[in-house]
């Protein structure tokens, strides 16, 4: 993301997980391990809107973590339709979480429900302090139900995950969903503003 990029593996569930760490000048005030989209379509940590997200958090004060899933980039193993990827987020959430730090989830697309389902994972005693979903999955995936101050933020014109699927896994929760108008599925055009987004909704 920049020339401060913290790029390093450990041993996750499949072999090495490569991650790249962003910190901010201080004391980081918490952990923000991002999700990137679906890797058997392009998804890597390096992902344009997986990097806002980390430029948000880095701006707000917090560590931000990026990580390739099994069989991306450096990281070992195969895909596991979803399956082992949620075993993944939660290694590199056990890794880089010390006890008693704060821990905001994030994701993008099929990152999104990554992070939704790890968040239902986590003890009850050490829950995430926020989830930050942009784009979520909700057509292929089954999202978790998820806190009501969970910030989801869709493109109106949305052509991989049509805002009205989003809509229908939300409506029951309740939960609101921020819509960006004229935006599709990777906000381009539009990344600083999803930023300024996100940046104002941090914890």
């Amino acid at each position: 993301m920049n020339a401060q990029t913290t790029r390093l593996s450990f041993a996750g569930p499949a072999g090495a997980l490569e991650c790249a760490v962003d910190d901010p000048p201080d004391v980081p005030a918490g952990v923000a391990v991002l999700c990137h989209p679906h890797p058997l379509h392009g998804g890597t940590l390096d992902n344009k809107v997986v990097q806002t997200l980390a430029r948000a958090a880095v701006s707000c004060g917090w560590r931000a973590v990026r990580f390739n899933f099994r069989g991306v980039g450096g990281s070992a193993g195969t895909w596991d339709e979803g399956r082992g990827e949620i075993d993944d987020a939660l290694a590199v959430v056990n890794h880089f979480r010390a006890p008693g730090t704060e821990l905001v989830l994030g994701g993008f697309s099929f990152g999104g429900y990554v992070a939704s389902q790890v968040a239902l994972r986590l003890p009850a005693e050490a829950p995430a302090r926020r989830l930050l979903l942009v784009a979520p999955a909700a057509q292929r995936f089954a999202l978790a139900p998820v806190p009501g101050d969970t910030l989801v933020v869709h493109g109106e014109l949305d052509d991989v995950v049509p805002l009205a699927a989003v809509l229908d896994w939300a409506r029951p929760l309740p939960l609101p969903v921020t819509v960006v108008p004229g935006a599709g599925h990777f906000f381009h055009g539009q990344l600083p503003l999803l930023r300024r987004i996100l940046t104002d909704a941090w914890p």
